[in-house]
């Protein structure tokens, strides 16, 4: 079993292990809500690793799953003290949702992230000032150092791109966000020069689908997929919503969601026409 990995890799890889052992065991799902006295849903997000789950849980599940080896018992107990640490964003857990923290946690372990943008540039290629423009829009009754905090989260976020073992990003940009003056005038132009700059970087490819394209693969969704560097850790699409997100994970949907991509990369503009067409309307802001 893989070792590797922040806190919400492992939660996933104890959490998928937990429920194979179950199966194999013939153990009902009923029969683990009876032992941990918790409901159905508890479990499923558990066995989903969207819960960090208690050792002492861990240590009577692989009881009533017959798990007796000695080895196989440490790895997985070890595994899930290793699942209840805190990665470095829980450092602004007072500013994020904690459906959001699990996606950050995924984010910092992917080896590659595909994005669909339809509405904004995407998190990891905003600038300060559109990003301040961006969250006090979505939510103008927050005081102004939320604000602040939530940019500086975004910026902490955006490191990794530079990092030591830095992820492969691909992020397609619908025509309308580049053309969406976000912040006005001066505060857009800054943010489309930084996208040519950012393109510059061996491990970022920016492509933009312009209005001409018409209907397209991605109309009415924005959507991301995180590939993980272990065979192990399957991919997973993530589909952010205003009041929440949703995660997909079975091997259909994730196809889907694949094929989506491939149809949005070849109606998209080249990486070098995209540069372009940035450029021109950076130009077009001054």
């Amino acid at each position: 079993m893989a070792t590797s990995g922040g806190p919400t890799v492992r939660r996933r890889r104890l959490g998928a292990e937990l429920r194979r052992l179950r199966e194999a065991a013939g153990i009902s799902v009923e029969e683990v809500c009876d032992l941990l006295r918790c409901s159905v849903s508890k479990v499923s997000r558990l066995e989903n690793g969207r819960v960090p789950v208690r050792t002492r849980d861990v240590h009577d599940l692989l009881s009533l799953y017959g798990v007796h080896d000695h080895g196989h018992r440490e790895a997985l107990m070890a595994l899930a003290r290793e699942s209840r640490r805190h990665g470095w964003w829980h450092d602004y857990h007072d500013v994020v949702p904690a459906w959001f923290e699990i996606y950050i946690g995924l984010e910092e372990d992917a080896a590659s992230i595909s994005v669909y943008e339809s509405q904004l540039v995407h998190g990891l290629l905003q600038t300060a000032d559109y990003a301040r423009h961006v969250i006090r829009a979505e939510a103008p009754e927050s005081p102004d150092d939320e604000v602040e905090r939530k940019v500086a989260l975004r910026l902490d976020r955006q490191s990794r791109l530079i990092g030591d073992t830095p992820p492969r990003l691909w992020v397609i940009l619908d025509e309308a966000v580049l053309r969406r003056t976000i912040g006005g005038p001066t505060v857009m132009r800054g943010q489309l020069e930084w996208l040519t700059k950012q393109a510059e970087l061996p491990n970022v490819t920016i492509q933009a689908l312009p209005f001409s394209v018409g209907a397209h693969a991605g109309l009415g969704s924005t959507f991301s997929i995180l590939g993980f560097p272990d065979s192990s850790d399957h991919d997973v699409v993530y589909i952010e919503e205003a009041a929440g997100s949703l995660y997909l994970e079975r091997a259909s949907e994730i196809r889907r969601y694949r094929v989506k991509l491939d149809y949005l990369m070849a109606s998209a503009l080249s990486p070098e026409e995209s540069m372009q067409m940035i450029s021109s309307i950076a130009e077009e802001m001054k």
